[in-house]
């Protein structure tokens, strides 16, 4: 396993290197690990500039198959943004801040592979709309979620009520963000906040094996299929299948799906070139 630091508190982990082995798509997975540990990772400027860097360059390295979000801290995955460092802020402060602060969701939320979030504690306010940026949510029986944006004055700003109606549907993300209230693990997946819930301490482990399974497939066909799948969402049904068959042009002639029909006509795993 590599690691890189973004800055003080962003550590991106590439597994399977440097000589441990990659057993099946492990290779091909990397951390962004929130790493703030004595601000229970709430999110500074400094920070949101650390995260929006991280996934640029994983967005750009081919080898990157799937990226997995998980947190350094206990108790926490990220409790939202740095409202220490905002009570110092001016309203010109505020301004300038505000492309730093959206770049770190959009930059997890525009990632071009597969994101999967590992949350345990609390993934509050932009924690938690960071999670939502991820294709898939693994929490724990500790996790606790919410968009508590209201009760302080505020709105969900970095994607929460454009992504929680995506997720819950628009009545049901209404009362969540209307009533600030926090969610745990459990209610939290019956509500569809969390995708997988796992026992106590095993999210990130859990999160990054389903990773592992992920990243075993064809890099351009799990690029492609996250592309039609968020570009198509919001789309009438139509339109939708036109961004689906745009997506399927752009892999049907590749040399992964050559490799692919090769490898299951042999009977043997695939290995794809990724182009």
């Amino acid at each position: 396993m590599s690691e890189e630091r973004y800055g003080d508190f962003v550590l991106v982990r590439r597994h399977g290197e440097g000589g441990d082995g990659a057993a099946g798509g492990v290779g091909h997975v990397a951390e962004l690990a929130l790493d703030r540990p004595k601000a229970m990772n709430a999110v500074s400027t400094e920070m949101a500039r650390s995260i929006a860097g991280a996934c640029a360059a994983l967005g750009a390295d081919k080898s990157v198959r799937v990226v997995v979000v998980t947190s350094t801290h206990e108790r926490a995955f990220c409790v939202g943004a740095d409202l220490k460092e905002r009570n110092s802020f001016s309203d010109a402060d505020l301004v300038r801040q505000r492309p730093v602060a959206r770049g770190a969701y959009t930059g997890v939320l525009e990632l071009p592979v597969p994101t999967i979030a590992a949350v345990h504690g609390f993934a509050l306010g932009g924690g938690f709309e960071l999670a939502l940026s991820c294709d898939v949510i693994v929490a724990d029986r500790t996790a606790v979620v919410g968009l508590p944006e209201v009760s302080v004055g505020v709105i969900p700003g970095g994607g929460g009520t454009q992504l929680l109606p995506r997720r819950v549907g628009a009545a049901r993300a209404a009362e969540l963000i209307f009533t600030a209230r926090r969610v745990e693990a459990v209610e939290a997946r019956e509500l569809g906040l969390v995708d997988v819930l796992v026992e106590e301490g095993r999210d990130r482990e859990e999160a990054l094996a389903l990773g592992a399974r992920i990243a075993a497939n064809s890099p351009v066909g799990l690029r492609a299929a996250k592309r039609a799948l968020r570009l198509g969402h919001a789309l009438d049904l139509r339109a939708g299948l036109e961004v689906e068959d745009a997506a399927w042009r752009a892999v049907a002639f590749s040399g992964d799906r050559a490799e692919g029909v090769a490898a299951f006509n042999e009977k043997r795993k695939p290995e794809w070139p990724g182009e």
